[in-house]
């Protein structure tokens, strides 16, 4: 980089986030981050409520109430990463950032949560998991919804 545009950065900083372009997401870093976050977040949350609270693995799996307080707690655990760090540790190891499609920022905890209730949604009905293969942005029926977008990022230099 020359000196002259350093200079030009140091004086509109705001200016050059406007040019920057970042890469988005693909979409098989993003399934390889969401079964990271399965192992990593949802299994331990399943094991705490099965063997800790519910004693074991038949009571857990005559109850109806066990697997949607398990589903519960990571919306609400994976929302609050969203909204703090804007990654998951799935998408930490993948580099991958969750930010609002316009201003390329964090969002927010309840935006996050919608998000997630939004993919739940997508994934049941699959029509809105298929969407990122016809779209340029690569953006998922939730996403959509959210004004949301998964962009790839360099961890050396993180937004």
């Amino acid at each position: 980089m020359r000196f002259r545009d350093i200079k030009k950065q140091q004086k509109n900083p705001k200016k050059l986030k406007e040019e920057t372009t970042f890469k988005y997401a693909s979409y098989l870093d993003k399934t390889k981050a969401l079964i990271t976050d399965m192992f990593m977040i949802y299994a331990p949350i399943l094991y705490l409520i099965a063997y800790v609270v519910m004693g074991g693995k038949d009571a857990f799996q005559s109850s109806q109430i066990a697997p949607l307080l398990g589903v519960t707690l990571y919306g609400i655990i994976y929302a609050f990463l969203l909204a703090k760090f804007g990654q998951t540790p799935g998408k930490k190891a993948y580099e991958i950032k969750v930010v609002d499609d316009t201003t390329y920022e964090n969002i927010g905890f309840f935006r996050a949560l919608l998000r997630f209730i939004a993919f739940l949604f997508s994934a049941t009905i699959l029509f809105g998991l298929l969407i990122p293969f016809y779209r340029k942005d690569k953006k998922a029926l939730h996403d959509i919804i959210c004004s949301t977008v998964e962009i790839h990022i360099d961890n050396r230099h993180s937004i």
